[in-house]
């Protein structure tokens, strides 16, 4: 395999798709630019917030990527590399660039509510309260991998003896104080754009100045040195404050510099790509099971595992609660749905295939189990194509920066999860057509937005101290069943409306077909750990537990949304 004929074969799909198929999409579906957003409707200066283009799409793009992209494609690796372009593409222009557009047009004609309000007027209340406890457990696990994710790129190496180890540290330190830095530079950026009305591309320039300076800084001074432990309580602590504070504070500035980042990063990339235009020794295609196992633990058969273990690069159900969870209330012209949600997908989409050469650059080291963490691989992957060609002086900061983009994508996408977990915490317990001000007793302490997003941070972060490898497979499988959920609830929707649904049919019962497996070899794994005995085994039974009652939950959603669609087209045919 050629890995720049890959890219730009690859880029070329994901382009032709979005010309077309997403014009047809916006067609079918009316995107009307003459109605008013919830953004302006709604306008509230905390969650309800008009925002730019391009500033809203680095808040989705940043908050929907985190590791996804990286993680999955090159877990899913094993299996060859043609597999993974045909899911990565397929999926990307027909099943998540239709979910993510979807939902996002659905949540913007419901006053920018969510996909649980969307359900509850197209399939009925009951529904939406099953649809918000399914998607709060799977934002669990959401912050649950990626807390888990980022305090591994934070922590530092430890000796046998306890001594800290500063060479095999270093890099991890650099990268928390530029994550820091860059922290405090985006609420100082956020402040004199929505507060000063300082213009945005003086602040944008400023800004990414901002950004090349905290690398520099981070690259040379970097003290902190904590264990990963340490580091979860303190990402905790974090999004507990992030998840709360206004839009304009935190969540947009940052985000929106935060696509620097990736812009950057994704131009790192096809230069090294491109220039390096390696030919990899990635097998095509190893067969229906994966035997290579680099990680010591086999992905198991190619169904399941492949459709599920690839999720943010080509469909996620994450996406639709960014989409209707916030991005949706800050949409400023309908028109923006379609390169933020639809291009937002298939961006998400390129940057899987950059993952897949990675990968085969470094296939060698990562097949013999030698280099097998996935953001290490990334960064690992493209400093050494870059090393090839301007010289080994050049490797050390591009996979620091590498390593920078994955973790603030990370922290963007924990920070959002949480937020969005919160709206969900507070959403069950609010019955339809009243608000949380109507509340009373003990359900207006917890729906408090400041102890929802407590209960919430605490529940994630102590379910990934077990480690993200172990939760990653449930989450995947959660994450691919709710964008089900997700794609039947805009399928029913849209009938409601009388809008042409049947580009939602396939992709929806293909990826209930996908996960209600998965999650079926998932409990079996988990019951087997419980078998087995051990430290662990109380952590396998919350795993088993939480995947029995996922599949429950779906099952009978499934069952209330094609009761949905029957009673639609029998009215229709009447």
């Amino acid at each position: 395999m050629n890995a720049a004929l890959f890219l730009i074969v690859g880029v070329a799909v994901l382009l032709f798709g979005y010309i077309f198929y997403g014009r047809w999409l916006a067609k079918q579906w009316g995107l009307d630019d003459s109605r008013v957003t919830p953004a302006h409707e709604m306008e509230d200066g905390k969650d309800y917030c008009p925002a730019k283009a391009p500033v809203l799409m680095g808040h989705h793009f940043s908050s929907i990527a985190g590791a996804g992209p990286i993680n999955g494609p090159i877990q899913a690796a094993v299996f060859g590399w043609v597999p993974v372009m045909l899911w990565i593409l397929i999926g990307g222009i027909f099943f998540g660039g239709v979910h993510d557009f979807g939902a996002l047009f659905a949540s913007i004609r419901n006053k920018g509510q969510s996909i649980g309000e969307v359900i509850a007027t197209s399939i009925g209340p009951r529904a939406k309260k099953l649809f918000i406890i399914f998607a709060y457990l799977t934002l669990i696990l959401v912050v649950a991998a990626f807390a888990s994710i980022v305090a591994n790129t934070f922590k530092a190496t430890f000796t046998e003896t306890g001594a800290l180890d500063l060479a095999a540290s270093a890099a991890n330190a650099s990268t928390a104080m530029i994550s820091i830095l860059f922290i405090v530079m985006a609420i100082i950026f956020g402040f004199f754009v929505y507060r000063r009305n300082a213009p945005l591309g003086v602040a944008t320039v400023i800004g990414v100045a901002a950004i090349i300076l905290c690398m520099v800084i981070g690259l040379n001074w970097h003290p902190i040195y904590l264990s990963g432990n340490a580091w979860m309580i303190i990402v905790g602590v974090y999004i507990a404050i992030a998840s709360v504070t206004p839009v304009w504070i935190l969540l947009q500035p940052r985000d929106y510099l935060s696509s620097f980042l990736l812009y950057g990063m994704m131009i790192l990339a096809v230069i090294g790509i491109i220039g390096c235009h390696p030919t990899v020794d990635m097998p095509a295609f190893t067969g229906f099971v994966d035997t290579l196992a680099p990680t010591g633990t086999s992905l198991g058969y190619l169904f399941p595992a492949l459709f599920v273990t690839i999720a943010c690069g080509a469909v996620s159900g994450f996406h639709s609660l960014v989409g209707s969870g916030t991005t949706a209330k800050q949409l400023d012209r309908e028109r923006d749905a379609k390169p933020i949600a639809y291009g937002g997908m298939l961006i998400e989409c390129a940057l899987a295939l950059i993952s897949v050469c990675t990968v085969g650059y470094i296939w060698s080291s990562y097949a013999a189990g030698e280099t097998v963490t996935p953001t290490v691989v990334f960064a690992t992957g493209l400093a050494s194509m870059f090393s090839n060609i301007f010289g080994e002086a050049t490797y050390s900061v591009v996979y620091s920066i590498l390593i920078l983009a994955v973790s603030a994508f990370c922290l963007t996408s924990l920070d959002t999860a949480t937020r969005l977990a919160r709206y969900m915490f507070q959403e069950f317990f609010v019955e339809p057509g009243k608000t949380r001000e109507d509340l009373t007793g003990w359900k207006k302490t917890i729906t408090q937005p400041i102890v929802a997003t407590i209960i919430t941070v605490v529940l994630g972060v102590a379910l990934g101290m077990t480690g993200y490898a172990k939760i990653w497979a449930l989450f995947g499988a959660a994450n691919q069943l709710l964008a089900a959920l997700g794609l039947l609830a805009v399928c029913c929707w849209l009938g409601k409306i009388g809008r042409n649904n049947k580009m939602f049919y396939i992709p929806m019962f293909f990826m209930l077909v996908v996960t209600l497996t998965s999650l079926c070899f998932t409990i079996k794994a988990q019951f087997a750990g419980i078998a087995a005995g051990g430290p662990d085994v109380v952590w396998f039974w919350v795993r088993g537990i939480i995947a029995i009652l996922l599949v429950v939950l779906a099952i009978v959603l499934v069952v209330e949304g094609v009761r949905a669609l029957s009673a639609q087209k029998k009215a229709k045919a009447a």
